[in-house]
């Protein structure tokens, strides 16, 4: 079917990027699900165009949120330049997820029956590049004598399934919940409907990111999920990137003990 070779042509440029590389925080941005695009190789997975600017195939918003955070708070970031349905950057290439058959009510036949060399092949084109660039500028921070925080962006839908989700911001965690607690307790008195691990949490695979790059090493981290009907335009983009800038700010200095 599809991508039976190479999965990236020259056109198609990097599998990832990183913006604000030598900035002067501690902070290290990572967003997963920052684009919607598909290299040339693989047409359109089978899909409409309308599936692939929709929810399932990227986070609408959260690149945009991701480098006004970065803007604000002196933080390098980095993002996937593909589509998480070509390879979701925040699962492990043995999950189902990394390469999804299917998302919410879309079947993505480009997906299906994928012999185990094309998931190599996707593997080793978007996912090692991703994991690859994080932990070279996590390790060049520690080697700097920073003490890294990496902090994942994304959005996600109102309606999922039908159902209508009231949640406005997610704060994500899993074992290591310092700078969620941290995050929360800022976000008390603040104006919208803040939860813990909502609408996912780590039970659903979400967390993998914060698995592999800060957990072994003791990292501080959170994933923050933001409703993306909040975050439609560049106005409230803005907004919402001046609040969270600020919770993740108290936070990582109550993490830090200044």
């Amino acid at each position: 079917m599809l991508l039976r070779s190479g999965i990236l042509a020259p056109a198609d440029g990097e599998a990832v990027a990183v913006e604000n590389e030598r900035a002067a925080g501690t902070v290290v941005l990572v967003c997963e699900h920052a684009s919607h695009r598909l290299p040339i190789s693989a047409g359109q997975l089978g899909l409409s165009e309308e599936v692939l600017v929709s929810h399932i195939a990227w986070d609408p918003g959260a690149l945009e949120l991701a480098r006004l955070l970065s803007t604000r708070l002196e933080a390098a970031l980095v993002h996937q330049r593909f589509s998480r349905l070509l390879y979701d950057c925040n699962r492990p290439p043995e999950s189902p997820a990394a390469m999804p058959e299917s998302s919410e009510i879309f079947e993505i036949p480009g997906n299906r029956d994928l012999a185990p060399a094309e998931r190599y092949a996707r593997t080793a084109a978007i996912y090692v590049p991703f994991h690859d660039r994080v932990s070279a500028l996590l390790a060049a921070y520690v080697q700097e004598g920073r003490r890294p925080v990496v902090v994942t962006v994304h959005s996600f839908t109102p309606i999922y399934f039908g159902k209508k989700r009231d949640v406005e911001i997610g704060i994500l965690h899993d074992t290591d919940s310092r700078l969620a607690d941290a995050t929360l307790s800022a976000a008390i008195s603040g104006p919208y409907r803040v939860e813990r691990n909502a609408p996912y949490g780590p039970e659903d695979g979400v967390t993998h990111t914060l698995r592999l790059h800060a957990l072994p090493a003791g990292h501080a981290n959170v994933m923050i999920e933001v409703r993306n009907d909040l975050i439609a335009n560049s106005v409230d983009q803005e907004v919402m990137a001046d609040y969270l800038a600020g919770l993740i700010a108290t936070a990582v200095s109550v993490v830090e003990g200044k």
